[in-house]
């Protein structure tokens, strides 16, 4: 009877213990690729490097009190939340408008829903590069506006630090249009799982109940698709937070630091200034920023 008890307690524990022993080598990898580097940079960041094969020396928080007061990554930090604040709202909702309209059953539907996925699988070096040229002064969109006489000098709009109603730059603004370009069609599929996955039966209910059109949306869809817009906002937050490809192809952060954002500025600082150790205390800062930025909008959702 022990014995029997004994094997069966056994199974158990090893049931338990099995999906575990699966995990250990994606979490060997995780660990040597992601963990151990930011618990060393965590640590670069109470440290400063007198030359270049010297072990560190730590210094405290002066890493902190430097960043403190220094104005180019306050800009910066500014720069960012103005690219969060003016992306993330139209990658929330816009997608959800193309999910909605390419889930019609109509001829050729799927030829549209290519279309706006297509952005999504084309590098952003090429991306970049290929609005860099709709940018130029003599670029396409010059073109037009002076053809249209909209404007007879066109638009500096990767040159031009002045700003759009006196609070995001033109440069910066020229950005956040290739980062929602080349994200509604990512979002849109993320919505367009949601939209499927609700069942016929309740939109034919809410027909027999006087709910068409627009109306049918926001009774139905909407409600139904909070968990994929907490989904999207946080991941088009987390991303818009960490915008870096579009900002080094197309404007080097300039001009005069109008379009430079936090992670710009910390490639910046270690890899064109090599101040490894500050670099890694802003590292620390915007972790802790996206963190609590997560936590936040997951416990508003909650809440909702």
């Amino acid at each position: 009877m022990t014995n029997q008890l004994t094997f069966k307690t056994w199974n158990r524990i090893k049931q338990k213990l099995t999906p575990y022993f699966f995990l250990i080598p994606a979490l060997f990898l995780l660990s040597l690729t992601v963990f151990v580097p930011a618990l060393q940079a965590f640590y670069l960041s109470f440290t400063t490097y007198q030359d270049i094969g010297e072990s560190p020396k730590f210094i405290g928080i002066d890493n902190f009190v430097r960043l403190w007061y220094d104005p180019i990554f306050w800009l910066t930090l500014v720069n960012t939340i103005v690219y969060l604040v003016g992306v993330v709202p139209v990658l929330v909702i816009l997608p959800l408008l193309l999910a909605i309209l390419v889930n019609q059953k109509l001829r050729g539907m799927s030829w549209f829903r290519t279309a706006y996925y297509t952005p999504v699988v084309i590098s952003m070096v090429v991306a970049g590069i290929a609005w860099k040229w709709l940018y130029a002064e003599n670029g396409l969109l010059n073109q037009l506006i002076k053809t249209l006489g909209i404007f007879t000098d066109g638009i500096p709009w990767l040159t031009s630090p002045d700003k759009i109603l006196g609070i995001v730059p033109i440069s910066l603004a020229s950005v956040m249009v290739v980062t929602i370009w080349k994200g509604l069609g990512y979002y849109m599929v993320i919505y367009l799982a949601g939209l499927q996955s609700i069942p016929e039966d309740i939109y034919e209910a809410a027909a027999i109940d006087g709910s068409e059109g627009i109306r049918q949306h926001i009774d139905i869809t909407i409600p139904l698709m909070r968990p994929y817009l907490a989904l999207v906002a946080v991941i088009s937050a987390i991303s818009a937070t960490k915008v870096f490809e579009e900002v080094y192809i197309m404007t080097g952060g300039g001009p005069l630091n109008s379009s430079k954002t936090v992670v710009y500025y910390l490639y910046e600082q270690a890899f064109s200034n090599l101040q490894l150790t500050y670099a890694c205390t802003i590292g620390l800062v915007l972790f802790v920023i996206i963190l609590g930025l997560s936590y936040l909008q997951i416990g508003i959702t909650r809440e909702r």
